[in-house]
């Protein structure tokens, strides 16, 4: 009876081709309405939004600008050095790589 076996395997096959099929086109019907109520809980603003009243800081004009002039830095920067104390430290870091062999190093670029 093969025949028989058959066809109640092809309707198993079919049983669940078409559930899944079904299962997808929910999911895919599902996924539209949740879009389109996005874009419509945009459209439902009722009143306009609210806008902060401008301060107090921005009628008032910027400083004149002088040509040539400094510019103010409070405090004064420092040029980055770093500690004399980290510089000899015995947990200070060591090179990664060691340095190049003498056949490796180039000679200096001349200048045009």
């Amino acid at each position: 009876m093969p025949g028989q076996d058959d066809k109640r395997r092809l309707k198993l096959d079919l049983t669940i081709a078409c559930s899944l099929f079904a299962a997808g086109a929910l999911v895919s019907v599902m996924s539209l309405a949740e879009i389109r109520a996005e874009s419509r809980m945009e459209l439902a603003q009722a009143t306009q939004p609210l806008q902060g009243t401008p301060s107090d800081d921005q009628s008032k004009t910027p400083a004149e600008a002088k040509p040539g002039g400094d510019r103010p830095t409070t405090p004064a920067p420092e040029p980055a050095r770093p500690d004399t104390q980290t510089q000899g430290a015995a947990g200070a870091a060591k090179p990664a790589l060691p340095p190049a062999p003498a056949e490796k190093i180039a000679p200096p670029i001349e200048k045009k």
